[in-house]
Order: C-alpha cells, then structure tokens, then sequence
C-alpha cells in the first residue's frame, strides 16, 4: 500500500514563498510529480523528477525560473520550492508518483496524495 501525504499548502501573498512536502509512504517510486487544479480546470503539471535517472527534472513553462523540484536523500520525501508566488499560482496542489520511469501525464500516474491548498493573495 502506498501512500503519499503533502503538507506546506497555506495563505501568502504575492512575491511570497512556500514550500510543499510530499511523504511517500510504501514502494520507491521512479516519477513522481508535482499538479495543482483550480475548479472548472483540468489538472496540470507543475514540475516533475526521475528519481532513478540521475534526479532529472521537468517545469511547466509558467514555473520555471520560480519553482524547485526535489527530493531527499533517501528519496522518500519530494519537495517544491515555490518563490516569486502570484495569484495565479493559486490552486490545490497533488503530489503525484508513479513505479515506472519517465511518467509526466496526470492520466498516467497511479498515486496521489490528498491535495494541499495553495493561496496567493495580491
């Protein structure tokens, strides 16, 4: 049984920073992501790593530059470092895991946390 459990959601304003945690509880994983959905939209990526190939990592374009992907060393833990937060960065964010490598779509990945919320306020 895996489970993963995210914590760091929170109020903040804009230019602010959080950081979300994502426990993953069971199986190592080999992708595992970071989604965040606002109602009425589909869920998107927000940033994502390989944790068996060398910690490769990907960003939605809207993030890059903003937000870091990473892991601990045991690879259990993944985290996002969210800085220069606007209001539209507001949305609940899903930390997402998968056994198999190279996994980027939400449709694909197996495992999901509960969400955590993020608000920014401007």
């Amino acid at each position: 049984q895996v489970q993963l459990v995210e914590s760091g959601g929170g109020s903040v304003q804009a230019g602010g920073s959080l950081r979300l945690s994502c426990g993953v509880f069971g199986n190592s994983m080999s992708s595992m992501a970071w989604f965040r959905q606002t109602p009425g939209k589909e869920r998107e990526g927000v940033a994502g790593i390989f944790t068996r190939a060398g910690s490769s990592t990907w960003y939605a374009d809207a993030v890059k530059g903003r937000f870091t992907i990473s892991q601990n060393n045991a690879k259990n833990t993944l985290f996002l470092q969210m800085n220069s937060l606007t209001a539209e960065d507001t949305a609940m964010y899903y930390c997402a895991a998968d056994p198999r490598n190279g996994i980027t779509n939400a449709q694909k990945f197996i495992y999901w946390g509960q969400g955590t919320q993020v608000t920014v306020s401007s």
